[in-house]
């Protein structure tokens, strides 16, 4: 910060944006999104810069600033595409179609993500792929085409798996899942979680295994199987239990019922 204060302060763009971009890297995954939106001002009082604007519009939208946050997103993509950096130009893209996509744009959002899709491959992207995909999956959900969304998940999935994205892997499964599930799809469900849980166990995410495993137990009371949803409640109350999860209080509730119900 210091080093980035001097550099401002004596007109030293270079090292402002370097150090101000390693900096935002810090800060952005620590939710210090403040802070990083004032670190990459003070950078652009120097002229404009595409890491800067880029580091300003993801603080700005995790800051509930969605406009704004398009207005910078949208001044780093043409300073992007200027320098001919391919892959922050599908960065920035995808990160425009995923504001549009929580301001309820769904056909804008898409229009971001079929633009950052080839960028991706082209530049051999796989994670960034994989993303992109699922991204397009979830906006097609929301639109009411489950078909569509379960068709570029399916895209996702082997990709994820491929570069060894297990959190990815587990989204991914989970989106497939809740399609699944409201389409009726029980059995199908089942096995989709059991892939959830999976990977849950072999990273060792308790709070999202904790998560998982209620959501089993909803789909066997579904299929009337209640003593297995009573089995997988309670792992689900442990796990909560263990991970300090803020909705422990809730699948406590939920066991109850559920053993109740199977009492009487």
């Amino acid at each position: 910060m210091e080093v980035h204060r001097l550099a401002v302060a004596g007109q030293q763009p270079t090292i402002a944006r370097h150090v101000g971009d390693l900096v935002s890297r810090v800060w952005l995954p620590r939710s210090r999104f403040a802070d990083t939106a004032s670190l990459a001002t003070a950078t652009l009082t120097l002229g404009p810069d595409a890491g800067a604007f880029y580091d300003l519009g993801w603080a700005k939208d995790s800051m509930g600033q969605p406009r704004q946050a398009l207005a910078s997103y949208e001044r780093a993509l043409h300073l992007y595409r200027e320098a001919g950096n391919r892959g922050n130009e599908a960065a920035a893209l995808t990160n425009i179609g995923l504001v549009h996509h929580g301001l309820g744009d769904g056909e804008q959002a898409l229009a971001c993500y079929r633009q950052a899709l080839p960028i991706r491959r082209e530049v051999g992207d796989r994670r960034g792929e994989a993303s992109t995909l699922t991204n397009i999956g979830l906006v097609y959900h929301g639109l009411g085409d489950g078909e569509q969304a379960l068709a570029y998940y399916g895209q996702a999935l082997p990709i994820r798996r491929e570069v060894g994205d297990r959190a990815g892997e587990a989204t991914t499964l989970n989106n497939i899942g809740v399609i699944q599930f409201s389409q009726g799809d029980l059995a199908g469900t089942q096995d989709t979680l059991a892939e959830v849980l999976e990977v849950f166990r072999a990273v060792g995410d308790c709070r999202s295994e904790a998560t998982a495993s209620s959501n089993m137990a909803v789909v066997l009371v579904k299929m009337a199987r209640m003593g297995q949803a009573i089995e997988f409640q309670r792992r689900a109350v442990a796990l909560a239990q263990q991970a300090s999860h803020p909705q422990l209080d809730e699948y406590r509730a939920f066991l109850s019922r559920l053993e109740e119900t199977k009492g009487s």
